[in-house]
């Protein structure tokens, strides 16, 4: 379908170029990124549509005669493009009718070839584009928030690269700061030198617990905030006894959260620390405030005043000589630079930090790094429960972990429930792949700028828009393929395009055709969702399709071998967007 679209977009580009020079007007003013293909509201007026009001203007003339020149000019020529089979005039519109066989048989081949390399293409070749996400705290384990975070910075980086890009995806690991040094002042206090064997927890738990025991400390002991600063000064004095509390506190925390990374799905290809960084930023605001681009107020501080375009004034420097976060966030994106110059650099943050954002875009191009403009704040929103906001001081956070655990034991609930304990064979592993599959289908499904209300029990619907749905829809046609070699008459066709007459059969053909144009809608957007949500029409669809059609027992061999065929271009869709969502493939569920 790819194919035949950009084959007809620029037979369609070179007629309105040509009709124009004829008219004579500008050939220049026919902009191809004007033309644009969309599919028609109802089936019947044909499987492609051209709009051509964009360019009503440039000719002067009303829309629908323009089609009917265009029309005019495909039927005159010598031959419609490859693929097309008719075309009628509607309105300002251009209809389009494919060859069916055509593009069904083409769609045969590819992913057939192709493989799991379908719906794949060389959008960003050459491109070098990093992608930092997840950017945990060391004071507790990862949560519901860094979930999603770390969703939708996995399946970026994936599409990304299925789109021909170089990738390297980068967690800052925030491993300084007073909320550190508030767990190792509670740990301290309190923790009389048990580790996390000696309890029983998850190394990343044992310290998150001590983050909720400094706020209870807190709220009975007035002075616990001044030791807890004194703490970071010894810190950042170097002194032996805190590093080494730090040293084991921050390795206790980095040691579970790589432990849930492995568990998720999620990878990295370098891991900064803040403690390495957060220093770095100062020598460039020095550098900034000798060429002017900065000022200094009269108690020493130093600010840039962005009020021109519509910001504020920014401290970047305090009094004391103390750097922020955006001084920090300044030297990390200078550092990162230098080591592996990127095309783009993609922040996955949360939206409370869009202002951040672009004040340290403004700052970087006001310095003048020119790699600046191609800085992108991938911003998503936040995740909150039925019952309201989740707070980690409070505990009232749902910690990754313990949400797996309880979506796992609510998958295996459900396994036992349809009795298929044997067909799965390890629960356990089933169990933990469908939930997997039901959280990052929920957390991607929206787009990434809506807020979402988390809900465990929606999550694993095996009905609906979800992730288990999808993964069941796989695990049905393998079931089905297995019964392949069952079907003697069957299983040695080789299935053929001109077999499958049915109209749901073309409206498969037509989505699955559609999978690398929207991978590609998917990597030009960083956008998942758009990928979910195509991949539950294509089982939504299939699924329709099942239910109306035999598909191994149809009374003609051929038409069943054909249809097998189909099912099996559904399945590697499936398989291959599945894995840029990062979604467990099952063959049995």
């Amino acid at each position: 379908m790819v194919v035949f679209k950009v084959q007809l977009k620029q037979k369609i580009f070179q007629i309105l170029k040509e009709q124009a020079k004829k008219s004579g007007i500008d050939p220049e003013a026919i902009r191809e990124e004007d033309l644009s293909i969309e599919n028609p509201p109802k089936p019947e007026l044909g499987d492609l549509a051209i709009p051509l009001f964009p360019f009503a203007k440039v000719f002067r003339m009303p829309p629908h005669a323009l089609s009917s020149l265009v029309g005019e000019s495909l039927q005159q020529g010598a031959s419609l493009p490859e693929g097309v089979d008719r075309f009628n005039i509607v309105g300002p519109y251009l209809n389009i009718f494919l060859n069916r066989p055509m593009v069904t048989e083409l769609l045969f081949q590819q992913a057939v070839k192709e493989g799991d390399r379908f719906g794949s293409s060389d959008l960003f070749r050459s491109k070098r584009i990093m992608v930092e996400f997840s950017s945990p705290n060391t004071n507790k384990p990862l949560h519901l928030g860094h979930l999603r975070n770390d969703a939708l910075g996995e399946s970026v980086a994936r599409i990304l690269r299925f789109s021909g890009a170089t990738v390297r995806t980068v967690d800052l690991i925030n491993d300084r700061g007073i909320h550190i040094c508030k767990s190792m002042l509670a740990y301290k206090e309190l923790g009389q030198g048990r580790t996390p064997e000696d309890e029983g927890l998850k190394s990343d738990h044992f310290v998150g617990k001590y983050y909720v025991l400094y706020n209870e400390l807190a709220k009975r002991d007035p002075e616990a905030e001044d030791r807890a600063r004194a703490m970071l000064v010894k810190w950042e004095q170097g002194d032996p006894e805190v590093r080494l509390l730090w040293e084991k506190m921050n390795q206790w925390a980095i040691e579970g959260i790589k432990r849930t990374y492995e568990r998720t799905g999620i990878h990295f290809d370098q891991f900064n620390f803040e403690s390495e960084v957060y220093l770095k930023g100062k020598e460039e605001v020095l550098k900034g405030l000798e060429k002017g681009i900065f000022y200094r107020e009269a108690d020493g501080s130093i600010w840039v005043n962005l009020e021109d375009i519509g910001l504020d004034r920014k401290v970047l420097l305090r009094s004391d000589g103390t750097s922020l976060y955006v001084t920090q966030d300044i030297g990390t994106a200078i550092s990162r630079y230098k080591d592996w110059p990127f095309d783009t650099m993609i922040y996955v943050v949360a939206s409370e930090q869009n202002y951040h954002f672009k004040v340290l875009f403004t700052i970087l191009e006001r310095l003048g790094y020119e790699w600046a403009k191609n800085l992108y704040h991938l911003s998503y929103g936040m995740v909150n429960l039925p019952e309201g906001k989740m707070k980690s001081r409070e505990g009232t956070v749902v910690d990754a972990d313990d949400l797996l655990d309880e979506l796992t034991e609510m998958a295996k609930e459900e396994i036992r429930t349809k009795e298929r304990e044997e067909e799965v064979g390890n629960i356990d592993e089933t169990a933990e792949k469908i939930a997997l599959g039901a959280l990052h289908y929920y957390l991607l499904q929206p787009s990434p700028s809506k807020d979402i209300v988390f809900n465990p029990k929606e999550s694993l619907s095996f009905t609906g828009n979800t992730g288990p749905y999808i993964q069941y829809t796989g695990a049905r046609i393998c079931s089905m393929l297995r019964k392949l070699n069952g079907v003697t008459q069957v299983k040695d066709r080789n299935g053929k395009a001109t077999y499958l007459n049915t109209t749901e059969e073309w409206e498969l053909v037509k989505l699955l055709s559609d999978f690398p144009v929207v991978v590609e809608l998917s990597a030009s957007s960083y956008n998942p969702s758009l990928l979910a949500n195509y991949l539950y029409e294509v089982s939504k669809t299939f699924s329709r399709y099942y239910h109306e059609h035999p598909i191994l027992y149809a009374e003609d061999p051929d038409v069943a071998a054909s249809r097998v065929q189909l099912s099996r271009c559904v399945l590697q869709v499936l398989k291959n967007g599945m894995y840029l969502l990062n979604i467990p493939f099952l063959e049995v569920m």
